[in-house]
C-alpha cells in the first residue's frame, strides 16, 4: 500500500467515523448545566468540546484504519498477481 493511498483511506475513515463518534462524546447542554445565554437555545451546548471529539474519533479511525489495512494486505491480492495469474506476461 502506497503512502498517498494509505493517507487517502485513514481520512476516508477519519471523516465517516467522524459523525458516529459525535453523538457518543456528548457535550452538556447549556439547559443541563443551567446557565442558558440569552438568544440560544436550551439544547446548545454549554462547552464544545471538539478537541475531546476530534482524540477519540483519531484513535478509533486508527484502530479501524489497521484492521482495514490488514485486511487489504492479507485477502486482497496486488494487480500483479492477479495479471500473472491470468496468463499475461510481466
Amino acid at each position: 500500500m502506497s503512502i498517498p493511498f494509505a493517507l487517502a483511506l485513514y481520512f476516508l475513515i477519519w471523516w465517516t467515523l467522524l459523525f458516529a463518534v459525535l453523538p457518543v462524546v456528548r457535550a452538556k447542554t447549556q439547559g443541563e448545566a443551567g446557565e442558558i445565554v440569552p438568544g440560544t437555545p436550551e439544547g446548545a451546548p454549554s462547552r464544545l468540546m471538539m478537541g475531546r471529539v476530534v482524540l477519540v474519533n483519531s484513535i478509533v479511525a486508527a484502530l479501524v484504519f489497521g484492521v482495514v489495512a490488514w485486511a487489504m494486505q492479507t485477502y486482497i491480492p496486488a494487480i500483479s498477481d492477479v495479471v500473472q495469474g491470468a496468463g499475461a506476461k510481466p
